[in-house]
């Protein structure tokens, strides 16, 4: 592409203006043997607008959830709260049938760590943690966000890794900074759980999205400061640690080879941001 073009990222402006200055540091960075993304990473603003469409709608679904979820429902109904208040906005719940997976949200309550599937027989009971966790595709764009509820009188144990979760997920947002690398918000989410006597959740992480329900990179949260993938700016993806009260290891339900379960059946939460790294920092697309 020549200096005078019109960048590829259909913005309007030429090459040399838009996303020359950009590549040019990327180039930089890869030089010195440094992980980059690859251009089609790099989210257009036409995709970001679309993307953005999408995430709406799943802070909507998140927002319906909140205002239904209660003591005494199955996590069947609050599947079907997802379900039909998606499809009736022009969604699709991206969960559904996705590598097999049978229904339209995760409900992982307590020692689950995620991907628990909604069933009749489930029912939410006081004192539960519950991880909520929607995914959307809006006319082929895709968007994901997780949040943790309770119900009714939790003990403090449950308030506390809930505490710490979503303070580790802020303290990685603080870090996802253009020219900075996924590592950094890894360093300051796996520090702080550390801090305060928790472990986090190593095989499974994070994912880049928008144009697929996964995309890379792979977002790990217990590597070193300064390692992983340069962040730059059109990148997006989720930071989404699991939080372990005890190890960070886990078993798969063999029943249905979905729900991951903690290993010494521990507490675990999960907070889901899906966020957009811009110019100055990040912005947060659903949450």
């Amino acid at each position: 592409m020549q200096r005078n073009d019109p960048c590829w990222c259909g913005s309007g402006r030429k090459y040399k203006k838009c996303h020359m200055p950009i590549e040019e540091r990327i180039l930089l960075h890869a030089d010195r043997g440094e992980i980059v993304p690859k251009r089609e990473l790099l989210k257009t603003p036409f995709q970001i607008q679309k993307i953005k469409e999408s995430a709406a709608l799943n802070t909507a679904v998140l927002d319906e959830v909140a205002k239904h979820i209660r003591i005494g429902m199955s996590t069947a109904e609050i599947d079907r709260i997802v379900y039909d208040f998606t499809t009736s906005h022009g969604g699709i719940p991206a969960p559904l049938h996705y590598q097999g997976f049978p229904k339209s949200v995760c409900t992982s309550i307590n020692n689950e760590v995620c991907h628990g599937i909604p069933d009749e027989n489930i029912i939410l009971e006081e004192g539960d943690i519950v991880n909520v966790d929607v995914s959307t595709s809006l006319n082929g764009y895709y968007s994901d966000a997780s949040r943790m509820f309770t119900l009714g009188k939790i003990s403090e144990r449950a308030e506390r890794i809930i505490r710490v979760t979503e303070e580790c997920v802020h303290l990685g947002l603080a870090q996802a900074k253009p020219w900075g690398h996924l590592g950094d918000i890894a360093d300051a989410i796996n520090s702080h759980a550390q801090a305060n006597g928790y472990s986090v959740v190593e095989e499974i992480g994070g994912h880049g999205i928008g144009l697929e329900f996964h995309e890379e990179p792979f977002v790990s949260y217990v590597t070193p400061k300064g390692s992983e993938m340069l962040l730059v700016p059109g990148m997006m993806f989720t930071i989404e640690p699991m939080i372990n009260e005890g190890s960070p290891d886990f078993f798969v339900d063999e029943d249905n080879d979905w729900t991951v379960y903690t290993i010494d059946d521990g507490l675990s939460a999960q907070i889901e941001y899906m966020v957009l790294i811009t110019q100055d920092g990040a912005e947060i697309i659903s949450k």
